[in-house]
C-alpha cells in the first residue's frame, strides 16, 4: 500500500503529540527548545540521507510511498526526521519527570567509552563500507564531544535510559520498514549483520540521531531557562 510509510510516521508521532499536554511533563511548553533541535539535526541527516540514496547505500520501495519527492527523497523519509526525534525527546522528558532517580548515572561514562571503543574497532575492520564509515565516524565524534568536551550540562545517563526505552518502538517501526520492506539496503555497504530484519548499523544510526537531538535540546533549554542577572 502506497500510504504505508506515511501511516508509520503518523503512528510514531500520534501518541506523543496527543500526550504533550500532560500536566506533569508540560512538554508543549518545551516546543521552543524541541523545534530548533529537530530542525538542525534533521538538516544534517537529510544531507546524509540524500548522499546515501545517491550512492545506492539504501533506497525506498516505490510501492509503499505516496510518490512525493523533495530533493530526491520521499516525503515520508523527510517526515521521519521530525516524527522520530519528537517522539523520543518526549520519551526522554517523560522519563525524567516521572522517574527522576536514574541508576545509569554511575555507569554512563564507562558505557560511552565502551561505545567509542566499539566504533573504533568496527571502523578498523570495515572502514571501506560506506554505511559503516559514515555512521560510526559520526557517532564517534558526536559522542566524544558530548562526553569529553561539553562540560556545561551532563545528560548522558538520562540519554542512555531514553535510548534503551526507545528501542522498543524502534524494533516495531524499523521492523516494519525493513521486513515489508519499505527501505532496501545494499548489503555491500554494511556489515551484513541483522537483528531480525534490521541492520546492526541502524541501532547506532538511531543513537547518533537521538544524541544530536538531545544535546541540542538540552543546549537550547539551558540557554532558555537561564535566569537573567538582576543588577
Amino acid at each position: 500500500m502506497k500510504y504505508t510509510y506515511l501511516l508509520i510516521n503518523i503512528f510514531v508521532i500520534l501518541f506523543p503529540l496527543a500526550l504533550s499536554f500532560d500536566k506533569k511533563v508540560f512538554f508543549f511548553k518545551k516546543w521552543k527548545f524541541v523545534a530548533p533541535a529537530i530542525l538542525i539535526t534533521g538538516a544534517v541527516f537529510l544531507v546524509w540521507d540524500l548522499l546515501f540514496t545517491q550512492l545506492n547505500i539504501w533506497s525506498f520501495n516505490p510501492g509503499y510511498i505516496v510518490g512525493i519527492y523533495l530533493w530526491g527523497l520521499p516525503l515520508e523519509e523527510m517526515l521521519f526526521f521530525l516524527t522520530v526525534p519528537y517522539a523520543c525527546i518526549f520519551i526522554y522528558e517523560c522519563l525524567n519527570a516521572y522517574f527522576p532517580k536514574n541508576i545509569l548515572g554511575k555507569f554512563s561514562f564507562a558505557l560511552s567509552n565502551l561505545i567509542l571503543g566499539f566504533c573504533v574497532a568496527v571502523l578498523f575492520f570495515a572502514y571501506h563500507r560506506w554505511y559503516v564509515l559514515i555512521n560510526f565516524t559520526f557517532l564517534f565524534f558526536v559522542l566524544g564531544y558530548v562526553e569529553y568536551i561539553n562540560q556545561k550540562f551532563r545528560f548522558m545517563y538520562k540519554f542512555y535510559r531514553m535510548y534503551l526505552v526507545s528501542l522498543v518502538p524502534f524494533y516495531i517501526v524499523n521492523g516494519f520498514l525493513t521486513s515489508i520492506p519499505v527501505v532496501l539496503y545494499n548489503n555491500k555497504e554494511n556489515l551484513g549483520v541483522r537483528v531480525g530484519t534490521i541492520p546492526l548499523e541502524d541501532h547506532f544510526y538511531l543513537m547518533a540521531l537521538l544524541l544530536m537531538n538531545i544535546y541540542l535540546f538540552e543546549f537550547f533549554k539551558s540557554r532558555g531557562e537561564r535566569k537573567p542577572i538582576i543588577v
